[in-house]
């Protein structure tokens, strides 16, 4: 009786334990997945082009299909190779982050850039469209993409973690892996099956109030589009910019960073309204501004680039 007791003590507190790392890990991952939100952001927003112009009816599908390309990419490829720096090649960390800062520095230049200067788009009328292929097309494309800004959000998270050992690392980065993909897919299949919902209300619902609400939807969706593209552009410049400007402060470039954080300081001491908000606001800001800069720059290198390449 007494070894079934020292049994069930032993199990209990090895309960105790596991409920404990549990914790650690979800507190970990809550944590982390705030520090990646500008990249949550942008690939919410990206994301629901490549449904546009496909039948209604595979718009979900499509969406599942991305949601498991994007898995696939987190849990397979990248969580293995992050794993494998970190323990054998740390040093790499830091500029991979400032790499992938500065492509989604180029990203969001170049949407600001076409926006000024819009390229025309060639119709072909004659020719039938094949949604089947265009669909495949789509998809692979959203998962090439989702494949870069899943690399920044895990290089970014894997920075961000404070654990005692690798599979704690592992399990944290892997469990931000899963909630991240769900919430950004979760919110995209919300978004674009929107309107749809609106349409079915409006032309369905009992109540005058719910058909109002329902057109109301319907109107409102695109310029909700625009204004979610439009943060996406926002979030990429700011956690771009932010990006590298930390990696610059661990080359020990600190000018930079320091003038980010003064301004910061002073806006929060001048102000009695939301300091903490506007002293945010500030930093991203100028964050955002230093982003878009190099983003330019960055831009017209690629454009000089592909001109002499063009003329060789």
């Amino acid at each position: 009786m007494s070894g079934l007791l020292a049994l069930l003590d032993d199990v209990a507190a090895l309960t105790k334990l596991a409920a404990a790392q549990l914790d650690d890990i979800s507190a970990q991952a809550a944590k982390v997945g705030v520090k990646t939100a500008g990249v949550l952001i942008d690939d919410t927003a990206v994301t629901p082009k490549y449904v546009q112009g496909l039948p209604a009816a595979r718009e979900l599908p499509i969406v599942w299909k991305i949601a498991r390309g994007s898995l696939f990419n987190k849990l397979v490829i990248l969580l293995p190779i992050a794993m494998l720096l970190n323990v054998f090649a740390p040093w790499l960390l830091s500029p991979l982050l400032m790499f992938g800062g500065a492509y989604l520095c180029f990203e969001g230049a170049e949407k600001i850039w076409h926006i000024f200067h819009p390229e025309p788009v060639p119709v072909d009328t004659d020719k039938p469209i094949d949604h089947a292929h265009l669909e495949q097309q789509r998809v692979s494309g959203a998962i090439k993409t989702d494949f870069i800004l899943s690399a920044e959000i895990m290089t970014i998270a894997l920075s961000s973690i404070e654990a005692d050992s690798i599979w704690m690392e592992g399990m944290v980065l892997a469990l931000v892996a899963v909630g991240i993909t769900i919430a950004v897919y979760g919110s995209v299949a919300v978004l674009v099956k929107a309107d749809d919902v609106g349409l079915k209300m409006a032309q369905g619902a009992y109540f005058e109030a719910t058909r109002s609400l329902g057109r109301a939807i319907v109107r409102g969706m695109p310029a909700f589009m625009e204004t979610v593209a439009s943060i996406g552009t926002a979030a990429m410049l700011w956690v771009g910019g932010s990006i590298i400007i930390h990696g610059l402060e661990t080359f020990d470039i600190n000018a930079l960073g320091h003038f980010v954080q003064d301004m910061s300081a002073k806006v929060r001491d001048a102000v009695s309204i939301a300091p903490g908000f506007l002293g945010w606001a500030t930093e991203a800001a100028i964050s955002g501004v230093f982003g878009l800069a190099v983003g330019l720059v960055l831009l017209a290198i690629m454009g000089l680039g592909s001109r002499v390449f063009k003329r060789g």
